[in-house]
């Protein structure tokens, strides 16, 4: 492989800088493959995701028995079809972090079409917080950006849930 030389290309006061720049023992470079891998299955009998509590649903069945608020994803297929669930976060007892790249990951590594948001209440107040809408609108805009469209966001308590869809914030 033939080394560049870029003093041909500069400016005459900048050859002397290039010339003087010592060079770095080669850097390695790792070779990686990317896999999504199975741990476990549940069995989905309606197949397809039509309605918001659909989603609550398969969530609540999910998230059977967690202490802490879990922020999920659902990867869907273009018959909104679930494909994929996955723990992005595991949280405190009333928080959660989340970070884009985290939540678009899983649409990438699925081949997901779309994907529907979840997190636990352990309060069992499913009435979103100020910090779910925000973090919900980013979420969709990183979608957006991505080709991946958010459907919902649904928060997820045992006997009732919120669409943040119902209520216009998606």
């Amino acid at each position: 492989m033939k080394k560049y030389d870029y003093t041909e290309q500069l400016p005459l006061p900048f050859v002397d800088v290039v010339k003087e720049v010592k060079e770095q023992p080669a850097k390695r470079v790792n070779i990686v493959s990317v896999k999504l891998v199975r741990e476990a299955s549940l069995l989905y009998k309606n197949r397809r995701i039509a309605s918001p509590s659909d989603a609550w649903e398969l969530f609540k069945e999910y998230l059977d028995g967690v202490d802490r608020e879990h922020f999920v994803v659902m990867a869907l297929d273009t018959k909104n079809q679930p494909t994929a669930i996955h723990t992005c976060h595991i949280g405190s007892l009333n928080a959660s972090i989340v970070h884009p790249r985290e939540i678009m990951k899983i649409g990438v590594l699925s081949n997901a079409a779309s994907l529907i948001l979840g997190h636990n209440h352990p309060s069992n107040n499913p009435e979103p917080s100020q910090e779910d809408i925000d973090v919900t609108k980013r979420l969709i805009e990183a979608g957006k950006m991505m080709g991946i469209e958010i459907l919902d966001h649904v928060i997820v308590c045992d006997e009732s849930f919120v669409s943040l869809k119902e209520k216009g914030y998606v």
